[in-house]
């Protein structure tokens, strides 16, 4: 184990000492710190104040102590404090039947909770308090005894019954994850060695037909004799890889779509350099968003099409929409779908905790020197947000237990992170999360002001209600500032499987109703819930907007010749 973590160290250390990593970790602990320190300040400017918070923790433990007491002479003792119903780090029975590390176990979730309190009640200016509370949950997940050998009787069990080679394992993995990572710690959340893009991943029929230095564009090919006439086009996002919509086959939307009688386009953005660090949002419009939709029709054959756009990739769409009615252009956009968009970052969730003007100001610094913000980051900030579902199992499980992960497409995918551009990443950071100018109503977009009222046409939104990303009260409020409102639909599960969700595997449910009108909580009372996925009644609605059927169409056969097959090669470049 310590040969092991001698090169661990040694891969962490190498980086840092030729210059290819900066270390700025004193940065980040300061900002914690700063934090914390204002929740602090309001507890201790009270004498008063200060001895109810002590109370209320010393309390506490005198009721776990005396709870501990009787359990351990032999009596029943209910606990003084129980994990969440979905919190999985307790599961053992140990944790329960053994008084050790029940109490080990109520000490901990009685200090965590605590904490959360303390925040919660102080009486600070409300993104310090956002940002405390967020802190506070991260310190609470990382020090929690689950993630330590001597207090995780699981643990404890596995590491005596194999004389510590789990250690061993799991410290050789630490030391590959490392070096996997160029010196940070990327954590495996999947056996990456069992998928390949092209090969088991997004591995639906088609041709790249179309390709500029921002985006290759994709035609699918047909699956039925005819064909809806007017196309769908896709704008993923630019902060992941497009292929979530086409995982496994048996997962992909973009198949299910095909094989139901659509034509797909799917825009495949490139995975940037710092040559491309000049790249605005402008630019990703116009050669992006705007060249695919004149490359689909023109493919087709038609005036109209159906434009789909998900998370950051739908609010760019819903800018280049308003854009379009500032300008005065009709490119025949048919109707439009938002998959879990956010167009006004009111309730932008967690996410606003690293998005303030000195946080913003000190990565445009660092996006500034690089040319591109690097993945890692962004897939960093993402797992943080569940760090008791996307962090912390894996530790345990991958350098406590020294096992390996399970295959699972969409961990790989998740892991498969993508640079963005300097200009474009911090043009939306401080248009759309830091200022909210789009929803106000107030965005210079390539020369026009952005008015979403002016957006006037079917629009079918989803939602999904456990999404961390974009909270479905942030896409509900943002749903009613088009000029058509349109059809909301509110989906179980998160940000990707309630998105990907196929008919045949039957899971979750979904909600319609009525327009999306005041507060979410009050539609959802008066919603209808149906079982499943929300894939048939987003079909229902495409062929309800127009029906008119075509024969099938082949990919690079008409104006624009096939280039190379799908998924093409910008989908494979590795971050």
């Amino acid at each position: 184990m310590m040969e092991e973590g001698g090169r661990a160290m040694a891969a962490y250390l190498r980086p840092r000492e030729d210059g290819r990593i900066k270390d700025e970790v004193a940065e980040d602990l300061a900002d914690v710190a700063k934090t914390l320190g204002n929740v602090a300040e309001y507890w201790l400017a009270d004498p008063q104040r200060t001895v109810e918070a002590q109370s209320r923790l010393i309390g506490g433990y005198l009721s776990l102590w005396s709870s501990a007491l009787k359990k351990l002479s032999g009596k029943k003792a209910r606990p003084v404090v129980e994990p969440g119903a979905r919190d999985g780090r307790f599961v053992d029975p140990e944790w329960t039947s053994n008084p050790f590390f029940d109490a080990l176990k109520q000490a901990y979730l009685l200090t965590a909770n605590w904490a959360e309190n303390m925040v919660e009640e102080a009486e600070i200016e409300p993104h310090t308090k956002h940002k405390a509370e967020f802190y506070v949950r991260q310190i609470a997940s990382a020090v929690s005894p689950s993630n330590f050998v001597l207090t995780n009787p699981e643990l404890l069990r596995t590491t005596l019954a194999s004389n510590g080679a789990n250690l061993v394992r799991g410290m050789k993995m630490l030391a590959e994850d490392i070096e996997a990572g160029g010196g940070d710690l990327k954590i495996r959340q999947t056996d990456n060695s069992k998928f390949r893009v092209g090969e088991n991943l997004a591995v639906t029929p088609g041709k790249v037909i179309f390709q500029n230095e921002l985006m290759q564009l994709i035609q699918y090919a047909p699956q039925t004799e005819t064909v809806l006439e007017t196309p769908v086009v896709i704008i993923p996002p630019w902060i992941n890889k497009f292929y979530v919509l086409d995982l496994s086959p048996e997962k992909s939307f973009i198949r299910w779509a095909v094989a139901n009688g659509l034509t797909v386009f799917m825009v495949s953005w490139v995975n940037p350099g710092p040559e491309l660090a000049g790249k605005s949002f402008d630019d990703y419009m116009r050669d992006g968003v705007l060249t695919a939709f004149e490359v689909a029709k023109k493919a087709c054959g038609t005036e109209q099409f159906h434009a789909v756009g998900y998370c950051v990739g739908g609010t760019m769409l819903a800018m280049t929409l308003a854009w379009l009615a500032a300008a005065g252009k009709d490119v025949g956009v048919r109707s439009t779908t938002f998959l879990t968009t956010q167009v006004d970052f009111t309730y932008a969730g967690d996410l606003k905790v690293f998005i303030d003007e000195e946080q913003v100001a000190n990565l445009e610094r660092k996006m500034l020197e690089a040319g591109v913000m690097e993945g890692r980051q962004m897939a960093n900030a993402f797992n943080m947000l569940r760090a008791n579902d996307l962090i912390w199992p894996y530790v345990v499980n991958n350098y406590l237990k020294g096992q390996a992960p399970f295959p699972f497409d969409i961990l790989y995918w998740n892991a498969d992170s993508t640079r963005l551009p300097a200009a474009n990443h911090s043009f939306y950071l401080r248009n759309c999360y830091l200022d909210n100018r789009l929803a106000q109503g107030s965005l210079m977009l390539a020369g026009k002001m952005l008015k979403l009222k002016d957006i006037d046409m079917p629009i079918y939104s989803v939602a999904t209600r456990e999404d961390h990303i974009a909270p479905a009260a942030s896409v509900f409020l943002g749903v009613q500032l088009f000029g058509n409102s349109g059809r909301f639909v509110l989906a179980g599960s998160g940000h990707i499987a309630g998105v990907i969700n196929p008919p045949e595997r039957g899971k979750y449910q979904y909600w319609t109703g009525g327009p999306p009108t005041g507060k979410l909580d009050d539609w959802i009372a008066r919603a209808e819930m149906h079982p499943g996925s929300w894939w048939p009644d987003w079909l229902d609605w495409i062929e309800r907007q127009d029906g008119r059927r075509v024969p099938g169409r082949v990919p690079g056969t008409g104006p624009f010749p096939a280039i190379e097959d799908a998924p093409g090669s910008y989908v494979k470049v590795k971050a």
